[in-house]
């Protein structure tokens, strides 16, 4: 009978043990009620329905916004005008009345050299009545069709003081777009990490349970044992204590689970109410990294760094055109035209077309304040401003250079762990082992064996664990090398923008 107690007894701690190990290597059936989902899908539902991600789409379209609104200094501008007056006035003992009609109207358009361009068609009326003297009202029909340009020669001239807010609106985009990218790659390296973090609390909880399990059944044994007289009461109290422990870290695991789960449904924006499930295991295999190379990569792909760029570009911009206004405000203003006058209405027109009545000038202005303080500060600041721009690219590639170095130690020392991890865990199961058959014979107490368990339990936490810090540490490296997008195959479309805009319109 002791031998069949003592077989039945390695056979029940087996099968524990059994269990135990298939849980920990990840073999656990999909619960019920549970969404499986891949890590791909998860990356590729956060790139299409984060909410932040959603949020930032919108900087771009308004950048486009305000690109083509500052194209609008090239609308032409339709103007017309109407007036209608008398005037008295004594003069060679006469007193005459003037009155006049007057309609006009006109076209005028920017040039992309700052000059402004006017075509303006004038008709009038004018009367001239007599009181109290013999001669005989005056009336004329007349019109005008003149061409105007005005053009700056020194301050403002030019197409790119013309053309300013149009650019630095174009870069302005340019750098919200890498501000997208840089809001984008944070999602998705944060739903990497979170989904690998899902990963190991669905694993650790399995090994509690697990761990109940094979608690549980070293309870009921305990019980036969003390009922049989072969162990004193006091064993059972040691071995209820121990599934209580492990009842609460089932009770904890899930509760974190339930929050990790929650966590990562809100990232990708899943409606579907089943509770996730990673299909997904943490990458485990080994990679060549030099960090020569990994700098250059960043140095050429960080959004961060892209956007700065952009910033300097718009500030050297802004730099030239405030030097360009610390310059003397020269213009020059020509215009040419024929106007006819006659007394019969619609011959005025005639006399346009022979050119009877040519009209023009030519002349030039010239303003410059003698301290010029404004225009000169505003340059300077300009130029502080692009100094601290730089100043700010250089502190922005050191930081990123640091962060590459730490994630290659990391990942380096992620790869490592995996290996001792493996192997404690590997040790912790035979140490199991051995105390079950101790205690079968006597040889242990049930306190021995629930300590050896309990540092089971720990190594295959920590090798779990291990595996997705590992992962995670990878995260972090194409995060800072910039390539965390393509290697996840997410696409940035750079005709969302115009796209969302034209949905407004």
């Amino acid at each position: 009978m002791n031998g069949q107690t003592t077989m039945k007894s390695l056979l029940v701690h087996g099968c524990a043990v059994l269990f135990l190990q298939l849980a920990l290597a990840g073999v656990s059936a999909a619960q019920e009620g549970t969404v499986g989902i891949t890590l791909k899908d998860a990356i590729r539902m956060a790139a299409e329905k984060n909410l932040d991600v959603r949020v930032e789409r919108y900087n771009p379209a308004q950048a486009e916004a305000d690109i083509r609104r500052n194209w609008s200094i090239y609308d032409y501008t339709l103007a017309a005008q109407s007036s209608y007056g008398e005037n008295t006035s004594v003069g060679m003992g006469a007193i005459s009345t003037l009155k006049s009609l007057d309609l006009g109207a006109g076209v005028s358009r920017l040039t992309p050299w700052g000059g402004k361009v006017q075509v303006v068609l004038d008709n009038g009326w004018s009367r001239t009545e007599y009181n109290g003297a013999a001669n005989q009202p005056g009336e004329y029909f007349f019109n005008k069709l003149s061409l105007s340009v005005t053009q700056p020669l020194l301050k403002s001239f030019g197409r790119e003081a013309t053309e300013i807010n149009i650019s630095l609106a174009s870069y302005s985009k340019e750098a919200s777009q890498y501000q997208f990218v840089t809001r984008l790659t944070g999602v998705i390296t944060q739903v990497r990490t979170e989904y690998f973090k899902l990963y190991a609390l669905r694993e650790n909880l399995e090994v509690n349970k697990s761990s109940l399990v094979l608690a549980r059944k070293i309870l009921d044994e305990t019980r036969g044992k003390v009922k049989a007289g072969v162990l004193p009461a006091m064993e059972i109290l040691n071995a209820e204590y121990n599934v209580s422990t492990r009842e609460n870290g089932v009770i904890n695991a899930e509760r974190t689970l339930g929050d990790e789960r929650d966590l990562l449904r809100t990232l990708c924006q899943i409606t579907d109410p089943g509770e996730l499930d990673p299909l997904d295991s943490p990458v485990t295999t080994s990679f060549t990294i030099t960090e020569p190379e990994s700098i250059q990569r960043a140095m050429n792909s960080r959004p961060e760094l892209r956007q700065l760029r952009e910033n300097i570009n718009s500030a050297e911009l802004q730099e030239r055109f405030l030097r360009n206004q610390t310059m003397p405000d020269l213009s020059l203003s020509a215009s040419g035209g024929l106007q006819g006058i006659d007394r019969n209405y619609g011959k005025q027109w005639e006399s346009i077309g022979r050119s009877d009545y040519p009209v023009w000038n030519v002349g030039f202005t010239f303003a410059y304040p003698l301290e010029n303080t404004a225009a000169l500060n505003d340059a300077i600041k300009g130029k502080l401003k692009t100094e601290q721009l730089r100043i700010q690219v250089k502190s922005q590639e050191e930081i990123i250079v640091n962060e590459i170095r730490t994630a290659i130690r990391a990942v380096r020392a992620g790869y490592k762990q995996l290996d001792v991890t493996r192997r404690g865990s590997a040790y912790a199961e035979e140490v199991l082992n051995a105390y079950i058959k101790k205690a079968s014979v006597g040889l242990a107490t049930t306190k021995d064996v629930f300590d050896v368990q309990n540092n089971l339990v720990a190594a295959k936490g920590a090798e779990i664990q291990a595996r997705a810090s590992y992962d995670n540490a990878l995260t972090q490296y194409w995060k800072s090398t910039g390539e965390i997008l393509h290697r996840e195959g997410v696409k940035i479309n750079r005709e969302e923008a115009d796209q969302l805009y034209g949905r407004m319109r």
